[in-house]
């Protein structure tokens, strides 16, 4: 990333925006497909319309070199990168900034700010990349606080150890996920972990998470990665003993794994690596009926062949994507040790059996070198991280692009599918926006998949960010009265809390709450996320 510069409103970098003929084509191919949409183009308004007023703290002495008052700055941690907070950045609205960006440089320093903001009531929003689509970092924390911190752990970004012999590393939390893949090829190794928000993304903030990784079965979520963490709470630093796994008790990885910086701040953790993959082989299958494709997945599924990308679009998600008329799975094994030919073989006999016919002849490398992949996978791959450039596109456009994702059993997949696609279209005619919604599977389990939704549909400007509340809404109701989870990898924040509140055990909250009192008593770490503080003052 060397050289270009972060937008502070919306997706990565300022020059890898969609402009000229990749902005004509995903236009045309919009219209094409809604003939009404009103596709003007509308840009982000000057910062200084913004309007944002003074810091209401000031750092003390000791953390006043680390902390930044900076308008763009503070603007720039005020939000993530969901659809609504990129369309309220478009639109001038961005009303919860917080009043200081401090980044710490070490575990003391991190210690220091939440002494300080312990003793100041001042809430603490941990921030990593930046770009939970869940309101995991925006200063939402009402006005029961002197003032917010984001706390920007981007410059803990070291790997500072590597054990070969158990083939894990040490890492620092603020570490974004390409500077860690630097420093660990040298080595020749990888942690093979790749979420869809890599580039701008962290090690912290996918334990904070609980991340899901590219890959589709076998060691999906961080969860599988992590060895052991080490946190500092307000009252005291946790770290747990490096373990290959355990049976003494509850786990104090989990506790931390998923609490999205409401009971402590991640500064560092060992993971598991792997060896750098150097076999690949892939194949992209067809099928003319969708319900046929789950059919060969939940078979893939369940075979123990475990393939790396398992990935079946849906006739409306091809199309969008790869112009395809047709449901489409994206098939793909790798290995640092052996040949994969037959696994793949045996992969495609499986799809055959229901159906599934080759778009194109099967792909087979010999080589750690990722620009050696070719074909449809490596076409997917492409699309897959110009994704989030192109929904900032449209954004501006007044369409609604948006995702949502789950997880529930084989057994339910049928009756949650239908029930997600009626819920949004329902939705999408209260609010007056005609679209389309899109179905893939991005990780699949012995046991049911995780289907990821989108929606495409042609907006009002002005309107957008309410008219997807209420389809975000009607679905997250519909997820969870059909068995599924509210999430599967993109956490909870504050915008899943409604329908996480319901998900989880309510002896289970009290014992979370409990817990937090203990670790965060003055209750300043990311209040509202995951779970409400029990304030006393």
């Amino acid at each position: 990333m060397s050289g270009k510069t972060r937008s502070w409103w919306g997706w990565g970098n300022v020059e890898d925006a969609v402009t000229g003929a990749e902005r004509a084509d995903i236009t045309r191919r919009t219209a094409e497909m809604l003939p009404g949409a009103d596709l003007s183009v509308h840009e982000a308004p000057p910062v200084e319309a913004f309007g944002v007023g003074p810091s209401r703290v000031q750092a003390p002495p000791g953390l006043a070199s680390i902390a930044s008052a900076d308008v763009r700055d503070r603007l720039a941690h005020s939000h993530g990168q969901a659809f609504r907070d990129v369309v309220r950045a478009l639109l001038g609205q961005l009303p919860h900034v917080p009043d200081l960006v401090v980044r710490p440089t070490s575990e003391n320093q991190v210690v220091h700010v939440l002494d300080w903001c312990s003793g100041a009531d001042i809430a603490v929003v941990p921030f990593g990349g930046g770009s939970s689509v869940v309101g995991g970092v925006e200063p939402r924390v009402g006005d029961d606080y002197a003032g917010v911190v984001s706390l920007d752990l981007g410059a803990m970004d070291q790997v500072l150890e590597v054990d070969r012999t158990s083939r894990a590393a040490l890492v620092q939390a603020g570490v974004l996920g390409p500077h860690l893949e630097d420093q660990l090829r040298p080595k020749g190794y990888t942690l093979r972990f790749f979420p869809q928000s890599f580039e701008f993304s962290t090690l912290g903030g996918w334990l904070a998470t609980r991340a899901g990784g590219h890959f589709a079965t076998n060691l999906t979520h961080i969860d599988d990665l992590t060895e052991s963490v080490r946190v500092v709470a307000p009252s005291g630093v946790i770290e747990s003993r490096r373990l290959p796994g355990s049976g003494a008790g509850p786990s104090p990885d989990r506790m931390f794994l998923g609490s999205e910086g409401s009971l402590g701040v991640i500064t560092q953790a060992w993971v598991r690596l792997q060896d750098r993959p150097r076999w690949r082989a892939g194949a992209t299958v067809g099928f003319v009926d969708h319900a046929a494709g789950v059919r060969a997945v939940r078979a893939l599924s369940q075979s123990g062949l475990n393939p790396a990308n398992c990935r079946l679009l849906d006739p409306v998600e091809a199309f969008i994507n790869a112009g395809a008329p047709t449901a489409v799975l994206v098939l793909g094994f790798e290995s640092a040790d052996h040949p994969v030919n037959a696994s793949l073989e045996r992969a495609l006999e499986l799809c055959r059996d229901h159906g599934g016919t080759l778009t194109e002849e099967p792909r087979h490398t010999d080589s750690t070198d990722l620009a050696a992949r070719t074909g449809a996978a490596e076409t997917w791959r492409n699309s897959f991280v110009r994704m989030p450039y192109q929904r900032d596109a449209l954004a501006s456009q007044s369409m609604i692009v948006e995702t949502f994702e789950t997880a529930c059993t084989w057994d339910r997949f049928d009756a949650l599918h239908a029930a997600v696609n009626a819920a949004a279209r329902d939705a999408m005619r209260q609010v007056g926006a005609e679209g389309v919604v899109t179905c893939r599977f991005t990780h699949v389990y012995p046991d049911g998949p995780a289907p990821y939704f989108g929606i495409y549909a042609a907006g009002t400007w002005g309107r957008t960010v309410e008219q997807w509340d209420e389809i975000k809404q009607a679905v997250s109701e519909a997820l969870i009265s059909s068995g599924g989870t509210i999430t599967h990898h993109h956490a909870v924040g504050r915008d899943h809390r409604p329908w996480y509140d319901r998900q989880r055990p309510d002896l289970f909250a009290a014992a979370l709450q409990a817990g937090k009192k203990v670790l965060d008593p003055a209750g300043i770490l990311n209040p509202g996320a995951v779970i409400d503080p029990l304030r006393t003052h």
